[in-house]
């Protein structure tokens, strides 16, 4: 979709828009900025990741900042163990609390993340990788995914649609999906190695979402290799929203894996059934 699918709330938020999402006043959806935080350089200042060295205390009042921000209590967060692959898992009313207040109480080994129960808030954390939201409204059912290339390459996207039709009797065509803030394509050299992954999971009537240079180096585009990922699994296209905000350009909004190095910190997604 051309539309943008987020709107800055607070200065320090990106909220999905309402009317859109199939939002219904049903769902708590968005994604964390560096802005309006605590935390000092390199990681100013509102990172919201425990994993990243720093302070773990100016991380925590982050998050407490977030969750003061967003209406959502700190102990009703609920997050996974993220490990750059394509597992899902899915979380209940149990889970609230796991890898909300330190990183070793998170839950499963996994970079997508699902509910069907209200007032459990998923998070996962992004410094340049693709956020994908997923509603169901229909169904009750909402979650996330963390799409690295290394996800993107296991095919995650797909691996969530299938999840929830075969676990959820969820078919595609009920979902939609927001693309959340990433690096984008002019940003985001890549080498052969990344793009013979690719190759394994392009859809087999799809343009290519890379260009080659003449350093033999290729710009990929992340956010649209994971849409046609989603189409390909049946989502309907018309019901897939992708941002345009990217993490690398706009430095004084995000923090960015690629260009400020591996000190930075990370933003954050959430989604909750209210």
């Amino acid at each position: 979709m051309n539309i943008e699918p987020f709107e800055q709330n607070q200065d320090c938020l990106l909220m999905i828009k309402e009317n859109k999402f199939l939002y219904n006043n049903s769902v708590s959806a968005g994604f964390t900025t560096r802005k309006n935080g605590n935390g000092s350089a390199p990681y100013d200042t509102l990172n919201t990741a425990f994993h990243v060295e720093d302070d773990s205390a100016a991380v925590l009042k982050n998050r407490q900042l977030t969750a003061n921000r967003i209406g959502f209590p700190l102990e009703n967060w609920a997050a996974a163990r993220q490990v750059h692959g394509a597992s899902i898992w899915k979380a209940g009313s149990a889970d609230r609390g796991r890898g909300a207040m330190d990183l070793e109480s998170a839950g499963a080994d996994a970079d997508g993340i699902y509910t069907r129960e209200k007032n459990v808030l998923l998070t996962s954390v992004y410094a340049d990788c693709v956020p994908l939201l997923f509603h169901a409204a229909g169904h009750q059912c909402a979650g996330l995914a963390h799409a690295g290339w290394k996800g993107t390459a296991m095919n995650i996207a797909g691996a969530f649609v299938q999840t929830w039709k075969n676990i959820e009797q969820i078919d595609p065509e009920d979902i939609q999906v927001v693309i959340g803030p990433a690096i984008s394509k002019p940003a985001y050299e890549v080498d052969s190695r990344v793009i013979e992954a690719m190759k394994q999971v392009l859809p087999s009537k799809s343009s290519p979402p890379w260009d080659e240079k003449d350093n033999g180096k290729f710009q990929l585009d992340m956010k649209e290799m994971n849409r046609l990922l989603l189409i390909d699994a049946g989502v309907p296209l018309q019901q897939i929203y992708v941002s345009r905000h990217c993490t690398y350009k706009e430095s004084r909004l995000f923090f960015s894996h690629r260009r400020d190095g591996a000190r930075t910190g990370r933003m954050m997604s959430w989604i909750a059934l209210v």
